[in-house]
């Protein structure tokens, strides 16, 4: 991983400074682990996260339409905002509303909540789920796609660094799925 970050040379993990939004990251990382983990574990007196995952995922996004709308009008205020109105932002916009933010988010949920349905008692007839030892590996493989699709859609020509990257998260991979 190492390596990837340092994009082959070792001497740029000297010069790397970390900046506020790199904390912000961390919390929402760690932010993340804990939800995913509340979707594998959930009890029997909380179960709505898994039954009304809808409710759930409309109070995240008021959650971040608060903050998202109090940074943006902070920046508006100062000066600082603007935006080009055209239809390219607001195909942006809808892609990132309906793709990541709710089928992807939806999908994840789904896919995590297979090992603590049973256990909650609220699991349903018929409902197949991979858990979160499946979703953990494809959450690995995120910097594999992300080169990926990179490469195919901005012309970024793979590198050593990247191959190397792949073999660590496929070694990782299969040391963590043996028993």
């Amino acid at each position: 991983m190492l390596a990837l970050l340092s994009v082959g040379s070792y001497n740029a993990l000297l010069q790397v400074r970390l900046v506020t939004g790199d904390f912000y990251v961390l919390l929402a990382s760690a932010g993340w682990a804990y939800y995913s983990w509340m979707l594998a574990n959930p009890t029997v007196e909380h179960p709505a996260i898994r039954t009304d995952w809808s409710a759930f995922l409309l109070a995240q996004v008021a959650f971040g339409l608060v903050w998202s709308g109090l940074f943006a009008g902070a920046q508006w205020t100062i000066g600082m905002g603007h935006a080009r109105w055209g239809w390219p932002l607001v195909a942006t916009l809808l892609f990132v509303a309906v793709g990541p933010a709710l089928l992807a988010f939806r999908a994840w949920g789904a896919g995590v909540a297979r090992a603590g349905v049973a256990r909650a008692g609220v699991a349903r007839a018929g409902v197949a789920r991979a858990g979160p030892a499946v979703a953990g590996f494809f959450s690995n493989l995120t910097p594999l796609f992300t080169a990926l699709l990179s490469s195919a859609f901005l012309g970024e020509v793979p590198r050593l660094y990247h191959v190397l990257a792949f073999m660590l998260i496929m070694g990782g991979i299969v040391v963590s799925s043996r028993r």
